[in-house]
């Protein structure tokens, strides 16, 4: 009897390398970038183990994916878990469903297949999402799972798509590349980014500057919380900052609504803060955020 390959535990996943300018040309495969959770199914006859992208087990808290994977053999899937809200996929949406210990939205997009009956980390990417499709439709597997369609081509187009309807952004990976439990320049990803002004309410003290900045925005008559920034900025332009805003500290907060922050030195709404940000978060707040300048309100 031929010797039966043991099937490994946990892989390491190959991560992507971040560029602002999408690959061009025939190599390249262009998908959607999730926002969600990476995760790795292993169905081993019949036994499910579904893992984080640090190894940690959570195959009870995505036992409806793991139940929908009804496939005979062995096979290891990556893919992402995510929530889909208006109509792209929300992080804080997913992380509030599983807080509340609910599976019902919850959608697993599998991009890659690394073992079917043996190890597939050496085929081709393109060859591998070719037996991916393949498994997926061989075996009938429906919702909650998902085959993560892609482009061949150009991913700028895509990815200025991308852009325009919200995503996160776009991942593009080599069609001819084996499988690598690295960071590598044959996956990479393209981030979608926001821009926007916000008015800086207050700020929180560091020894020579300010740790972050609590952000506002006019909605109407009313001055509406958007959360904090506490990147971007170097030790000389963090003390700038906390110059200019200590000319204009507030006793009281002038958001409309109060907010509960102790650590907070208010201000008068007199700057303006320029924020780049991944997206805004159900509760409103701005969410991956990253100073970009500051401005005087009568500057603009």
């Amino acid at each position: 009897m031929p010797k039966r390959i043991e099937m490994p535990g946990f892989i390491k996943p190959q991560l992507a390398t971040l560029k602002s300018k999408a690959p061009q040309g025939e190599q390249w495969l262009h998908e959607i970038k999730y926002d969600g959770y990476r995760v790795q199914v292993h169905l081993n006859r019949g036994r499910k183990k579904v893992f984080t992208r640090n190894g940690l087990d959570w195959t009870k808290r995505f036992s409806s994916i793991a139940g929908a994977l009804d496939i005979p053999g062995q096979a290891i899937l990556d893919g992402e878990v995510v929530v889909v809200h208006e109509g792209r996929t929300n992080f804080s949406e997913l992380q509030a469903e599983l807080a509340a210990g609910r599976q019902d939205r919850l959608i697993y997009y599998a991009f890659d297949i690394l073992w079917r009956n043996g190890d597939l980390r050496r085929l081709p990417q393109i060859q591998r999402k070719q037996l991916l499709l393949d498994l997926i439709g061989e075996n009938n597997i429906e919702l909650p799972v998902l085959f993560s369609e892609h482009l061949v081509g150009d991913g700028q187009e895509m990815f200025e798509h991308a852009a325009k309807l919200n995503w996160e952004g776009i991942i593009s990976k080599r069609a001819d590349a084996p499988y690598r439990s690295e960071r590598n320049e044959n996956w990479l990803k393209i981030k979608a980014v926001h821009k926007g002004k916000f008015a800086v309410v207050g700020f929180v003290k560091d020894p020579t500057g300010v740790a972050a900045l609590y952000l506002g925005k006019q909605e109407g008559n009313e001055l509406v919380y958007m959360g904090k920034v506490g990147t971007g900025w170097s030790r000389t332009v963090s003390s700038q900052i906390r110059r200019q805003l200590d000319t204009v500290v507030s006793p009281k907060s002038k958001l409309t609504k109060a907010i509960r922050k102790p650590k907070a030195t208010w201000v008068e709404q007199k700057f303006f803060a320029d924020v780049e940000y991944r997206d805004i978060t159900s509760e409103g707040l701005l969410r991956a955020s990253s100073f970009k300048g500051l401005s005087r309100k009568d500057e603009l």
